[in-house]
């Protein structure tokens, strides 16, 4: 079993996870797994970093898909023994001419971008080593004043929210916008939002968990990475793909502190934002975002 540092960034064959994944074999210490549903993508940006002097581990990693999860976590667990960094990039985001029925795509949007995250953390944080990093991908669509109701909004920000309870309100929402009503229930009209809501509130319920676990110092936190020109904007977005790798890399390798922002929803200029605040959101400009990452 090899004990070196392990860093894992779920569907980084592109778009951000790439940048992420580029960043972390410029200034992580140890093995970095890239990370794709699909085996020959996901090759290919292994060889396209190979070519620019990096040398990532590539694992074939399906977060809708149990057995792929299981089968890349037993991976892990035989190899390397642990992981220490953990980021949640992989997400799926329907395009707004989208054709599909809302009922469909509010369907597939919860099952990717919470559900198959959730699954991730469930099969891989019994593998975190003390002092390890995770990092979930959320988004400006992540905070807590995208859902309408407020009664919804208490319930998301309850203190004392369990992951159980959590599941509930995001099935409730699929069952919603299945019957149509999603808007006069309060949820809005974007399922992207709600996806990512859950992922904000997701995270502040595993960092009350880690902060009573046997492993000291794991901390996680959630981050809007800023609006990037990826192919999930169709390439609107201001910010580059480096910019939008900055935030999640910086909390990818927070040193070991207790000063760290911890549990927290931190926007793309590494500054923490109060989830359930009124106040108007930071504006998304290249020029606040920090150019070049350094720790």
């Amino acid at each position: 079993m090899e004990t070196v540092k392990t860093a894992v960034v779920t569907g980084s064959q592109k778009g951000i996870g790439y940048g992420i994944v580029k960043g972390l074999c410029e200034k992580f210490p140890g093995v970095v797994y890239l990370t794709a549903m699909d085996v020959n993508s996901g090759q290919e940006a292994v060889a396209k970093l190979n070519k620019l002097g990096f040398k990532p581990e590539f694992h074939q990693l399906d977060i809708t898909d149990k057995k792929s999860i299981s089968t890349f976590a037993e991976f892990m667990k035989k190899k390397h023994g642990g992981i220490d960094v953990l980021v949640n990039n992989a997400g799926i985001c329907f395009r707004y001419d989208a054709t599909e029925p809302f009922s469909e795509i509010a369907e597939v949007t919860v099952k990717v971008n919470y559900f198959g995250l959730l699954d991730v953390c469930e099969a891989l944080f019994p593998l975190l080593r003390p002092n390890a990093r995770v990092v979930n991908l959320s988004s400006l669509c992540g905070h807590l004043s995208k859902i309408p109701s407020e009664t919804l909004r208490k319930r998301f920000s309850d203190p004392n929210l369990t992951v159980d309870q959590l599941n509930v309100l995001m099935k409730e929402f699929v069952k919603s916008a299945a019957a149509g009503t999603n808007k006069d229930d309060g949820w809005g009209y974007i399922a992207y939002n709600v996806s990512k809501v859950g992922v904000s509130a997701l995270t502040i319920i595993q960092q009350r968990q880690f902060d009573t676990d046997s492993r000291p110092g794991i901390v996680v936190n959630s981050v809007h990475p800023g609006y990037v020109a990826t192919d999930m904007t169709s390439y609107k977005g201001p910010l580059t793909i480096e910019q939008g790798a900055d935030a999640p890399l910086y909390l990818a390798l927070l040193p070991v502190s207790p000063d760290v922002p911890k549990g927290q929803y931190v926007w793309c200029d590494r500054k923490v934002i109060k989830w359930t605040g009124d106040e108007q959101l930071p504006l998304q400009t290249s020029a606040n975002v920090v150019q070049t990452f350094s720790t």
